[in-house]
């Protein structure tokens, strides 16, 4: 009784194959990879119409060479109207302050309570916000001076300690007190008073 013959590959062959089985797996998992890979919306780049009028509304231009002036009465009054600095990085002509505030509205109290009564339902309500300011400054050589822009954020965080919305805050009138001040606060600095 003779045993039947195994036949096996050689080593070359084998080494071919599972070659060949590598790459194929390369390719299938560049293509799954490329196919994942998510376009920026066109629209994601462009500025609404009212973000022109929006940044003119943040920005001042102060007629002064000395940057670090205008940075220092930016951070006085910053710290005046309540801000804690963050961060400041006078190179870069950047100061970030933010401050925590209640953000409990009675209508929405008030509207859990009813919830609650009704339905069984407890929904959280608007607990605490945090305001965030940053004050960037920027070279204009055509003017010798320095623009200042400002820009402010609020986060608000729900009573179960979730955030709830973050917005930016737009109030043209905001602005304009923060600079009425700050021109104020500049003059006081160049008078060294």
């Amino acid at each position: 009784m003779t045993l039947p013959t195994i036949h096996r590959p050689s080593d070359r062959t084998a080494g071919i194959s599972v070659g060949l089985l590598r790459l194929a797996a390369l390719i299938v998992g560049a293509i799954l990879v490329g196919a994942c890979q998510q376009t920026i919306p066109k629209e994601a780049l462009q500025l609404s119409p009212d973000s022109l009028e929006r940044r003119q509304a943040q920005t001042r231009v102060f007629e002064t060479e000395d940057e670090a002036q205008v940075l220092s009465a930016s951070a006085a009054l910053l710290q005046d109207l309540g801000f804690t600095l963050d961060e400041s990085e006078v190179d870069l002509g950047v100061i970030v302050g933010s401050k925590k505030r209640d953000a409990t509205e009675a209508g929405q109290v008030a509207l859990s309570i009813v919830m609650a009564a009704l339905f069984g339902v407890q929904t959280p309500w608007d607990d605490e916000q945090k305001i965030r300011a940053s004050v960037i400054t920027r070279k204009i050589e055509e003017r010798n001076g320095y623009a200042v822009r400002l820009t402010m954020q609020r986060i608000v965080w729900d009573t179960q300690g979730r955030i709830s919305r973050t917005e930016p805050l737009d109030e043209s009138e905001m602005y304009q007190e923060f600079f009425d001040k700050l021109s104020k606060a500049v003059f006081l600095e160049a008078q060294e008073l």
